[in-house]
């Protein structure tokens, strides 16, 4: 009861702050689960400029990403530093913690399995979204579909990119996987398979069964959704 009455006093007496320049004593007294996204950057910013406060200079920050950390975790350290207020040093304080939080999403997905291509997409959409130009990557995996490893291939531009079917088969062998998911995006938005998407669809499935081993699907990534080779019927290419 004597730490309720203590805490009780504690909340009351940060309803008197000025919050704007209190985050960190927020975090202290009340848990990170207070705070506001601005008041979270307030405290990587450590303090704004001139009469612009941390956790107003982060709202900036923040309005200038339509207010999606998805975004602010997806520009690069130019676009963070465009914000005035925010030099290199906060700039890369900014994107090394959304870098950190990236790792640790990927962490979590190691000991997943991946029975279809919803669970694919929803757990790897955030590789692709607002990319301005296409990329091409894998998963590979056991065959119990446990993950053991997602690759980036290659970068390409805005209307292609090219799948090194060696470097796909040398990471095939090296993490000896049973199966591969093939994902690339198109950021045109457009779900439809290209005749290149085809091929290297039909390529690369004929060369993992010289492998013993199988191309599961091929996943393209948008915005608004994703195009699965296997759940499209799309097998004669799965199986080449």
């Amino acid at each position: 009861m004597e730490n309720d009455v203590h805490d009780f006093g504690q909340a009351r007496a940060i309803k008197q702050w000025a919050t704007a320049d209190r985050p960190r004593e927020k975090f202290i007294a009340l848990g990170r689960e207070t705070l506001s996204d601005a008041e979270l950057l307030a405290i990587l910013l450590g303090h704004g400029y001139k009469a612009v406060s941390a956790v107003e200079l982060a709202r900036r920050l923040l309005q200038r990403f339509d207010n999606d950390l998805g975004k602010l975790a997806r520009c690069n350290l130019q676009e963070i530093t465009q914000v005035k207020g925010i030099g290199v040093a906060k700039g890369l304080t900014i994107a090394a913690a959304m870098e950190l939080g990236r790792r640790r999403k990927n962490v979590q997905q190691e000991t997943r399995t991946y029975k279809d291509s919803a669970s694919i997409y929803n757990d790897f959409r955030h590789l692709f979204e607002d990319l301005l130009h296409e990329e091409f990557r894998i998963l590979l995996l056991t065959r119990s579909l446990r993950l053991i490893a997602e690759k980036r291939i290659s970068i390409g531009g805005i209307n292609n990119t090219i799948a090194d079917p060696k470097k796909i088969l040398r990471e095939m062998i090296l993490y000896q996987a049973s199966l591969v998911v093939l994902m690339h995006n198109h950021p045109s938005g457009n779900l439809v398979p290209s005749e290149p998407d085809r091929d290297i669809t039909r390529r690369l499935s004929y060369l993992a069964k010289q492998l013993d081993s199988k191309i599961a699907d091929h996943l393209i990534f948008t915005n608004d959704g994703y195009y699965s080779f296997s759940d499209e019927g799309e097998q004669s290419l799965l199986a080449a």
